[in-house]
Formats: structure tokens, sequence, C-alpha cells
């Protein structure tokens, strides 16, 4: 069983373990975080619990009954009621609809706990399973950009509309 929970202090050896476990599975489809995020990792995790204490941001693990963190999903920029979305799942947790589910709790609580209306996601054209996570939730695409060299896509959801509503 997996439980989406809130970015806490104790979470983070196991959140060290799990971006180094995975980081040349997500540096195919991602930017790398660099050598400095795992260098600075504890006053990193510290400077975003604070950040999330002032409600400028809302991390999320989703870890498994051990403990051990499957995936990540985070609303960042939040402002005026609009946040944008990111996320990454495991490698030996991806296609298991993980990701999709994720993302439906924390579009739940983007309404019902952080008072959002709006949230904003983008992509690489060829993650097709990130493109099938946000057409799954909810989320439209919306325009096109260049991300990590590559066409990308954005995608927009308006929590104020249930999914399957017009424009959903």
């Amino acid at each position: 069983m997996t439980l989406l929970q809130r970015l806490r202090p104790d979470h983070a050896p196991a959140l060290i373990a799990f971006e180094r476990e995975n980081r040349a599975y997500f540096a195919a489809s991602i930017p790398d975080r660099g050598d400095d995020y795992f260098a600075e990792f504890a006053s990193r995790h510290n400077a975003l619990l604070a950040d999330q204490e002032a409600g400028t941001l809302h991390f999320h693990v989703l870890a498994d009954d051990d403990g051990a963190v499957l995936g990540r999903v985070n609303l960042v920029d939040v402002a005026g009621g609009s946040a944008e979305l990111g996320y990454r799942i495991a490698e030996r947790a991806a296609g298991r609809g993980l990701a999709t589910a994720a993302v439906r709790e924390v579009c739940e609580l983007a309404v019902g706990e952080y008072g959002l209306i709006t949230l904003t996601a983008r992509t690489t054209r060829d993650n097709g399973g990130s493109r099938t996570v946000l057409a799954r939730t909810g989320f439209v695409e919306s325009g096109t950009i260049t991300l990590m060299g590559k066409p990308g896509l954005c995608f927009d959801r308006d929590l104020t509309k249930p999914v399957g509503a017009a424009g959903h």
C-alpha cells in the first residue's frame, strides 16, 4: 500500500535515497538535479520545509509501508490561487497507476487544503507517460514550449470544474 504524505523533516533519508536510486532514470526525461543538489540536500530540504510552512509551495511524498519513497508530487510557485504541478515516480514503481492516483489526490488537496483554483504542468512531447497522467487527471493542453531542448507541452487544470466537465 502507498500513502501520500506532506513532506516532513523525517522524510529526508528516504527522499535522498529515492533521488539517488532514480537519478539516471529521471535524467532521461527531465533535467538532472546536478551534483550540488545531493551535496547540499540537508540544507535544501530544510529550506523547502520553511517555504512550505510559508505557503509558497506544497511538497508531498508517496511512501510505501516501509517508509521508502516511491514518488513525489509537488506544487510550486504558489500565488494568486494557482501553482505549477510537478511529479516523479521511482522506476521500480512506474506503470502501476501511482502517479495518476497521487496527482488526483494532490488536486483534491490543492482545492480543499491549499485554496488553489488552477494548476499548470509541463512535459516534453516524448514523455507519453506524463501526458497520460495529465490527461487522466483533468489537465488540458494549453500551449507549446521547449523543455530540455526538446519540444514540450503546457497543460492547465481548472480545479473548480470536475474532471469530465466541458474542457476536461
